[in-house]
């Protein structure tokens, strides 16, 4: 890669010369500024924009740091997170993985949106204590650089167990994500903590999110179905929908002998059949709240923690 020292070489001047030309500062002439500029473009060279933005100290770029790219969940919140970023002045780009992390330390990125579960407390903690501002998504944290916006999760979950106990049914079955997952274990608390007030008995199968997972766990319950109708609570909609792909093989009706309710309303559970009653919340505001959060701290403003509502989306499922 062609650096500034080629560039004085070819131009025959120094090395500050070239940065001081490259950086547009009036201390050289017009004259020098247009050869150095016209030699770096014939090189084909690329600024580091890295070694700029550190001697800066900022980059008006945000890091969203996820767990993985897979399945729907991330388009729409994504999408809300790039238009606010624009907005707002800032470029967006998505990570995943251990080095990635480094992009904090390293001031590759002015603050970080996480929605990663790898990623470790005890990083976070290490990152506010030397200024790093986060806005955390999926955990609690307290500490003065980071913040907190947050689904109700426990509020949604109460939702889908309400509407499910509403049914004529003898028992609910619980479809979890992966083990200590925030949503999940918050989801968890608020249904059986309903459940156990209305004396429902339930079972717990252990999921991890995926489609896949859902369509193994139908083959659990339609093996213990027994002629009366049971409710079904899947902690998202992607393993909701693989339950849906195993009913519809089987001489098993949705909303009759299996009421099913999902989590995060996405597009195609609406369209499937039967249409799939989903708990639902904006993943424009959850994304732009998120931003604007993080922005905020980065412009040295001490916004509050906030919670994105979720409502129940009533379909033929149910």
């Amino acid at each position: 890669m062609v650096g500034i020292k080629d560039i004085a070489r070819k131009a025959g001047v120094s090395i500050s010369t070239v940065s001081y030309a490259l950086n547009g500062s009036s201390r050289v002439s017009d004259q020098t500024r247009d050869c150095i500029l016209a030699i770096a473009n014939e090189m084909n060279y690329i600024p580091n924009r890295a070694g700029q933005n550190l001697r800066g100290k900022s980059t008006e770029i945000i890091g969203v740091y996820l767990t993985s790219y897979k399945g729907t969940f991330y388009a729409d919140l994504l999408e809300a997170m790039l238009e606010k970023a624009k907005e707002r002045g800032y470029d967006l780009i998505t990570c995943s993985g251990n080095r990635s992390r480094l992009f904090l330390p390293q001031g590759m990125v002015d603050g970080a949106l996480i929605l990663d579960f790898f990623f470790p407390d005890e990083e976070i903690l290490n990152y506010a204590d030397r200024g790093k501002q986060m806005v955390i998504m999926d955990r609690k944290i307290k500490h003065p650089n980071v913040r907190q916006v947050l689904l109700d999760n426990r509020g949604g979950s109460l939702q889908a167990i309400e509407s499910l106990c509403q049914q004529p049914i003898s028992k609910v079955y619980l479809l979890t994500g992966p083990a200590a997952n925030f949503d999940s274990v918050e989801r968890y608390a608020g249904a059986v903590e309903l459940l156990e007030e209305k004396k429902m008995p339930y079972e717990t199968i252990d999921g991890d999110f995926l489609y896949d997972t859902g369509y193994e766990a139908a083959k659990q319950i339609h093996a213990q179905l027994d002629g009366t109708p049971v409710g079904v609570f899947a902690f998202n909609d992607e393993m909701a929908l693989g339950m849906i792909r195993y009913f519809q093989q089987k001489e098993v009706e949705i909303g009759k002998d299996i009421y099913l309710v999902g989590f995060d309303n996405i597009e195609i559970g609406e369209y499937v059949t039967p249409s799939l009653s989903s708990i639902s919340y904006s993943e424009q505001e959850w994304g732009s709240k998120a931003v604007e959060t993080l922005i905020e701290m980065i412009e040295g403003k001490k916004p509050k923690n906030r919670q994105i509502p979720t409502t129940l989306k009533k379909r033929n499922s149910l």
